[in-house]
């Protein structure tokens, strides 16, 4: 049984995201997380003859996630963009993943079509010692611009 080796475990602090908006490549520079998922939705095919329900694939919906600190004014812009022209910015991100000690290398996703869910407009709390922004979003399209390879070895007997 093979099984991959600590040191091409990614480190999740190396690597950078970028928000494109309005043809400017804007670095997310207080980026504590961020997460793009496929929520694979699925209906139950039940069959006469048998006790097995069975699930089918009807779709894909593609959610998302990202905290951040607190003090950067883009994302209102956004908003701002939007009660100004009635139009809402379109909004890509673009994520890497970049740890220099693994042999698996460097992966970059391209995030397209991002709506925000919300966008946080001004804020205050006594028992923090650092503001975050938590902005869920969801999208309509990714691209793997860049994959990471396989590691260069496995562990195993």
């Amino acid at each position: 049984m093979a099984y991959l080796l600590a040191n091409d475990g990614v480190n999740g602090k190396a690597g950078s995201a970028f928000m494109v908006r309005n043809g400017r490549n804007i670095e997310l520079f207080g980026i504590k997380k961020y997460q793009a998922d496929a929520e694979i939705q699925t209906a139950e095919f039940p069959v006469v003859g048998s006790t097995t329900n069975q699930t089918k694939v009807k779709g894909v919906k593609y959610t998302g996630s990202l905290t951040i600190y607190y003090g950067t004014n883009e994302f209102l812009e956004c908003l701002e963009e939007y009660e100004r022209t009635g139009r809402f910015p379109t909004i890509n991100f673009q994520v890497t993943n970049k740890d220099t000690g693994t042999t698996v290398g460097s992966q970059t996703v391209m995030i397209y079509n991002v709506t925000l869910g919300k966008i946080p407009i001004a804020m205050l709390d006594d028992g923090a010692d650092y503001l975050t922004e938590e902005i869920p979003f969801t999208f309509t399209k990714y691209k793997v611009l860049k994959a990471f390879n396989a590691p260069t070895q496995l562990g195993g007997e």
